[in-house]
């Protein structure tokens, strides 16, 4: 079934929220560009969202808010941080922050960080959909993996179209280019991520204080190497757990101790990855982890268990 596209109107917001609401996809026009929106607490839309896109990474997505209340809700904003987005919201900046205890952000949408990236939209259409929706929204440029980000309600149809529920057409994007993105995470502000507003006017938000960064860790979307490290060693595609080690699953298995999707769903097995780590790593040094098939879904699990294993 083809997505259907339709003007920005009171009873299209509803429409589209309620898609929403039932764990649907729906293409949305931010300042920036066209963004594939879904409920940011669920993790059965999140893992849809990544097999529509094709996405091979599980990369941290950000979440959109329509109010610096729906904000707070989910990240704790310091004096700073708060000072730097009234000024530029809304707008094309998404903040990093800690994650508020509050937060309904789901843990594959955060791929696992206690962090979260936080951007209110300018265009109307964006936060009329949100706040009809009720929550936060996350929304990936919408468009498959590799492919060019969309302007255009009709870039996305030629994209995207047999994969996603309903475009909302807002017209061209007036910006064209994805959001700054700055960390508040920690002591120092930090500039992640170029976009569309000038490094010299958020350096100047902080006073000057603006760091570049300039490692590898994983901290926010559009950084291919941001990832969630436990401090268990993980040894991947293990036919059995050794003594010692505790074991997680994929598929029918004789071994005691958790498993990703005993029928083998690689997207119940996406929903489920970043809780079951967590879970385990609490409770043991090493881990066992069964062989995920590599295709679909499993090669971003895969990618994402790979990170999670590494050692420097």
């Amino acid at each position: 079934m083809t997505a259907q596209i339709v003007p920005v109107l009171p009873q299209t917001l509803a429409l589209a929220a309620e898609i929403l609401r039932e764990g649907g996809l729906v293409a949305m026009p931010t300042e920036t560009v066209y963004g594939l929106a879904c409920d940011a607490s669920n993790p059965d839309a999140v893992a849809r969202l990544y097999e529509a896109k094709g996405r091979p990474h599980f990369n941290p997505l950000i979440a959109h808010v329509a109010a610096m209340d729906m904000a707070k809700q989910e990240a704790v904003l310091s004096e700073e941080a708060e000072t730097v987005a009234r000024h530029f919201w809304p707008g094309p900046l998404t903040l990093v922050l800690p994650r508020a205890a509050t937060g309904s952000v789901c843990d594959l949408a955060r791929a696992g960080l206690d962090t979260i990236g936080i951007r209110y939209p300018r265009h109307p259409a964006a936060q009329g959909l949100i706040a009809a929706f009720g929550q936060p929204v996350v929304a990936p440029s919408a468009n498959r993996s590799g492919h060019v980000s969309p302007t255009r309600a009709q870039h996305v149809m030629e994209d995207l179209g047999d994969r996603i529920d309903l475009i909302i057409d807002g017209g061209p994007c007036a910006t064209g280019i994805e959001s700054s993105i700055v960390s508040f995470a920690g002591e120092t502000p930090t500039l992640l991520r170029t976009g569309g507003i000038e490094t010299a006017a958020l350096n100047a938000a902080v006073g000057g204080r603006l760091a570049l960064h300039t490692d590898d860790s994983i901290v926010a979307p559009g950084q291919l190497k941001s990832h969630y490290a436990p401090d268990a060693a993980l040894r991947l595609n293990a036919e059995a757990p050794q003594e010692g080690e505790a074991w997680l699953g994929f598929g029918s298995s004789v071994h005691t101790g958790l498993n990703l999707s005993p029928n083998g769903d690689l997207a119940e097995a996406a929903t489920k990855l970043f809780a079951m780590l967590r879970a385990l790593d609490a409770r043991f040094d090493r881990i066992a982890v069964a062989p995920i098939p590599n295709e679909g879904l499993g090669e971003a699990i895969n990618d994402r268990l790979a990170r999670a294993a590494h050692r420097d």
